[in-house]
């Protein structure tokens, strides 16, 4: 993966045709996606269940682009590897969802995957100006994680302190619930490069009718790169 700022669009397949996982991910990407966006969820620190380890096993050989997999779990560090062996690029987990972000962060890394740390929508940027050099994505939740389709929260003022904070580092700020050509613009121009999406890309398409993600995936970069 090579770092740049260009904005990227991360379809969250938890938004797909669930039977259909591979000829979806097929489709977003041949449409335009630039990154895979799975999203896991275990009942415990968001009030849904997804994805585990053997389904992003699954999902893996049909992401030809960059598996992006966001872990909304309490604990993380004892399933790292297992996520690692099944083909996450990036790992994202939450600053609240245990007490040694730190360790959590350096084991990501250590199992040779990119390493990121998502806020919710209370937590404050200074909760990760101690690991900027651990972490290279910060993903800032504008909704309060657990579920698709929500009201999006504006945290416009907590972009434009991370991008600030961050500097010259390599560290991708990506935007996780609500993206839409709306309210892309303003998250780009704070700052943020990767614009999770997943309802506002998957609407209206299908595997069979797969132009519609691709619609739907150029209106939002369009909105995001004309601010």
């Amino acid at each position: 993966m090579t770092f740049d700022r260009s904005i990227k669009i991360a379809p969250s397949i938890l938004s797909a045709d669930f039977a259909n996982f591979g000829a979806e991910i097929r489709a977003i990407e041949a449409q335009g996606a630039d990154w895979v966006h799975v999203d896991v969820m275990d009942g415990h620190f968001v009030p849904n269940l997804t994805f585990g380890p053997p389904a992003v096993k699954a999902f893996r050989p049909h992401v030809k682009t960059v598996m992006d997999v966001h872990l909304m779990i309490a604990p993380v560090d004892p399933y790292i590897d297992a996520y690692a062996d099944a083909g996450a690029d990036i790992l994202t987990a939450h600053i609240e969802a245990g007490p040694h972000i730190h360790r959590t962060l350096q084991a990501i890394r250590g199992a040779g995957m990119k390493a990121g740390v998502a806020l919710n929508p209370g937590t404050p940027a200074d909760s990760v100006e101690h690991l900027l050099d651990l972490c290279d994505l910060i993903c800032v939740m504008t909704v309060n994680p657990g579920f698709g389709g929500q009201k999006y929260i504006d945290m416009t003022a907590k972009v434009r302190k991370l991008r600030a904070m961050i500097g010259d580092r390599p560290i991708h700020i990506e935007i996780d619930g609500g993206m839409d050509p709306t309210t892309a613009p303003q998250m780009a121009a704070a700052g943020a490069d990767v614009l999770v999406a997943g309802s506002a890309v998957f609407r209206g398409g299908s595997v069979d009718n797969p132009s519609v993600y691709g619609d739907n995936i150029t209106a939002i970069r369009n909105a995001a790169e004309r601010q």
